[in-house]
């Protein structure tokens, strides 16, 4: 259930306002911490509602929760338009909830799989189609996806989660090339491997971040209005490089 009270938002000042879906831990609470010190209003959805009021607490009452488990997508439309009602409007929404389950070599778990697209996927396109009509009517706003460099290549470690991100990133850039005659920007976010619990299922990691030095460049990707944005930079190099190794020799990496 969202918060009862209608946010108060002092009519003089030109806050910013923002959605922050996936925001009880990791790069979602993070990015949800660093636009509130920047100075937005931002409601906070996700579903454990405990880690939620941590986040609020930390807020300094500019952070506001609304527990929610994305994959009850019929809930969106009413709980989207009951947040802009709330906040007095919308200037960006940010979608940061995946998950990665762990899945061995020789596993095809369709549990599993399902639960990836259902979060990784659906949940954006769920919550995204509702900020992409209002902005698309408003001919302004922001919509962040928040994706992976895992999207960039089938992978042998996880072959549903690379395609959820994938499929997100073919998504994203639809919406880009849909809502910028309209004025509305779309921004991809490709992290590497960022501090938080889906590194508990990755065989190796290197140039790990915090979810902070992540959120800090989510930002500043925001600020420029950017397109597509490896976190951090030199992910961009690595992902090139990826996107053109000939499958015949792909295939046979292990990772």
């Amino acid at each position: 259930m969202a918060e009862k009270s209608t946010l108060a938002i002092r009519p003089l000042e030109q806050e910013k306002r923002a959605i922050v879906i996936g925001a009880s831990s990791g790069i979602g609470a993070a990015l949800s911490r660093e636009l509130a010190g920047q100075g937005y209003i931002v409601a906070a959805a996700a579903r454990r509602e405990e880690k939620l009021n941590e986040l609020k607490a930390e807020g300094n009452g500019r952070i506001h929760i609304y527990p929610h488990n994305v994959t009850q997508y019929n809930q969106i439309p009413a709980l989207f338009q009951t947040i802009v009602h709330d906040l007095g409007g919308l200037d960006l929404i940010a979608y940061v909830a995946g998950v990665q389950p762990p899945v061995a070599l020789d596993e095809y778990n369709f549990e599993k799989d399902t639960t990836m697209i259902q979060v990784n996927l659906l949940g954006a396109i769920a919550w995204l189609n509702q900020a992409a009509a209002r902005f698309e009517r408003a001919k302004s706003g922001h919509i962040v996806g928040v994706s992976s460099i895992a999207g960039d290549r089938g992978r042998v470690g996880s072959p549903v989660y690379n395609s959820s991100k994938a499929g997100l990133n073919t998504y994203l850039e639809a919406l880009r090339n849909r809502l910028t005659r309209h004025d509305v920007t779309v921004t991809t976010i490709k992290p590497g491997f960022v501090d938080t619990v889906l590194l508990e299922n990755a065989a190796k990691t290197f140039w790990v971040i915090s979810p902070e030095q992540a959120a800090q460049q989510i930002h500043k990707a925001i600020q420029r209005k950017r397109q597509t944005v490896y976190v951090p930079a030199r992910w961009g190099l690595v992902g090139l490089i990826i996107r053109h190794i000939p499958s015949f020799i792909f295939r046979r990496l292990s990772f």
